[in-house]
């Protein structure tokens, strides 16, 4: 089975990315890897937006529990990315963020690629999974609504 991927929540929040020489692989056109390069540094810049970091985020930090991206349209070098961000599924340990990719070329929306990532509060000093921090959980239950 295909993995399908359903937005449940609006887009909160939208990014520009360039893509690369180097995201581009032998087929042409941006490679998997890069997209999941891409989303990472969408991420990045979601939570920088109210001074968090993965490793310090109000508190605790963020690991990658899983991934998944749907192919929808090749991208190229030179393309400007659009990537949106929705949350979702949030837990007293976790939460789940949803990407839309599109670009545009010649007036022409080009969707690129839907994808989830599930992110789990984790103490790296313990190496341990641990509770949400307030100040993340008020921050994503406040870009939530």
């Amino acid at each position: 089975m295909r993995v399908r991927i359903n937005f449940a929540t609006p887009f909160i929040f939208s990014t520009i990315i360039p893509v690369r020489i180097s995201d581009v692989n032998y087929g042409g056109h941006v490679g998997n890897d890069s997209i999941l390069s891409i989303l990472h540094e969408a991420r990045l810049r979601f939570l920088k937006q109210s001074n968090f970091t993965e490793m310090d985020a109000g508190g605790c930090s963020l690991i990658m529990a899983d991934s998944a991206i749907q192919y929808k349209g090749e991208a190229f070098h030179g393309d400007d990315l659009q990537v949106e961000i929705a949350v979702a599924n949030l837990s007293s340990i976790s939460f789940d963020l949803f990407y839309k990719v599109t670009t545009s070329r010649n007036s022409v929306s080009i969707y690129i690629a839907s994808a989830k990532t599930g992110l789990i509060c984790f103490d790296y000093t313990q190496r341990k999974i641990m509770e949400m921090s307030t100040a993340l959980k008020t921050y994503l239950e406040m870009e939530n609504e």
